[in-house]
């Protein structure tokens, strides 16, 4: 009985005492009393909150990664908005190292458009704004199912996009001729692709709120994303590893991307608003990096470099994003999404980004990288 009684003396002593210790640390940050996040925690449900943070470690055998998640589901849906830009921009430099005549800097526009661009303007546009339009043309060029398929052959799944991104003809399967400039004087034109018709998805909160706006109409019923493009937690977080650490992947698991396009993509993703020539007023630093420093308009530190892609419609705020400190030499990975609509509408534009979600973000973003200075490595 002695020893039944000091048995679980000890455990009570080791739980309280250890209570930290026994957590795993992205239950310590949620756990925070900071209001930006304690408002999100005390009402779950509506926010529909999932995240995962990586761990990186250094270690004999190379790059390892270790994931905490919190209330990770791929089975139940959110809208991933512009974070789907993310796998585009990848399956492009894929193609374009696959074309003999075409490069980074090949010059094109979209036919009936009068916008000429280049792949290396509009990569750098969907992460230093999130430019729709810019997305848009890599859609044409790529075509949705040749998009798919090339992120999925990579071991990144599930992933389904499906549409354009603000566009009058965004559901349209067909795509649109390219006119390319193969030299200064000589042209050629792309032919349009047929995609597969999207399914309907069938996923857990695929039907979200009480009613919607559409041509101006209120539509008393919940908004359907079954059509809508899917791009979950799990599938963002594992591009991003892909991307940022080849290395640490079988070759099959790894982008064909040349030397020049990998380092061209990874300076695109961390690049800021004011250093490709944007308005530092209205494009400031964190513009579009909404981790650790989303709910300030201060420049962001030289030390610290964010590679990311965030997106943000209906309601929904996402944010996938590797987090370097060169200065104190740590680095973390972290994909968060939430929803702020608490009316319950959608289309209406009354969404709390700026009340709710970014601010969250931001401290979930600064509380990851408090943790990752006292972590031992």
């Amino acid at each position: 009985m002695r020893i039944h009684w000091l048995y679980y003396l000890l455990l009570l002593l080791f739980t309280s005492c250890g209570n930290t210790i026994a957590k795993d640390p992205l239950e310590q940050v949620l756990a925070s009393q900071d209001p930006k996040i304690k408002r999100v925690m005390d009402n779950l449900k509506a926010h529909e909150v999932q995240i995962r943070y990586t761990q990186i470690d250094l270690n004999k055998e190379g790059i390892s990664f270790k994931d905490y998640d919190f209330q990770i589901n791929k089975n139940q849906y959110f809208y991933p908005a512009s974070t789907a830009k993310f796998p585009a921009a990848v399956a492009t430099l894929e193609k374009l190292n696959e074309v003999d005549t075409l490069s980074l800097h090949s010059r094109f526009f979209i036919e009936g458009d009068t916008v000429e661009t280049t792949f290396a303007k509009a990569i750098s546009e969907i992460f230093a704004v999130s430019d729709n339009a810019a997305n848009n043309r890599l859609i044409e060029f790529l075509g949705q199912d040749d998009l798919n398929r090339r992120i999925r052959k990579r071991g990144v799944a599930p992933i389904r996009i499906a549409h354009r991104l603000s566009a009058l003809d965004g559901d349209n399967v067909t795509t649109k001729p390219l006119i390319l400039y193969l030299n200064d004087s000589t042209t050629c034109i792309s032919k349009p692709i047929i995609n597969t018709p999207p399914q309907p998805l069938s996923l857990k909160k695929i039907k979200k709120g009480r009613a919607y706006y559409t041509d101006g109409a209120l539509v008393e019923e919940a908004f359907d994303f079954s059509l809508k493009n899917y791009f979950p937690i799990e599938a963002q977080s594992a591009l991003m590893k892909r991307i940022i650490f080849p290395e640490a992947f079988k070759k099959d698991e790894r982008f064909n991307l040349s030397a020049e396009q990998h380092a061209f993509l990874l300076e695109a993703m961390h690049t800021l608003p004011p250093k490709l020539g944007y308005d530092p007023e209205e494009f400031y630093d964190s513009y579009v990096k909404f981790f650790m420093f989303g709910d300030s308009t201060e420049p962001m530190p030289e030390h610290i470099k964010i590679y990311n892609k965030v997106g943000y419609a209906y309601g929904t705020l996402t944010d996938c994003a590797y987090i370097k400190d060169t200065k104190n030499n740590i680095d973390f990975m972290v994909t968060a999404t939430i929803l702020v609509n608490s009316d319950g509408i959608f289309n209406d534009d009354a969404y709390e980004y700026d009340e709710i979600g970014i601010p969250f973000l931001a401290q979930l973003g600064r509380e990851l990288y408090q943790y990752e200075l006292q972590r031992i490595r």
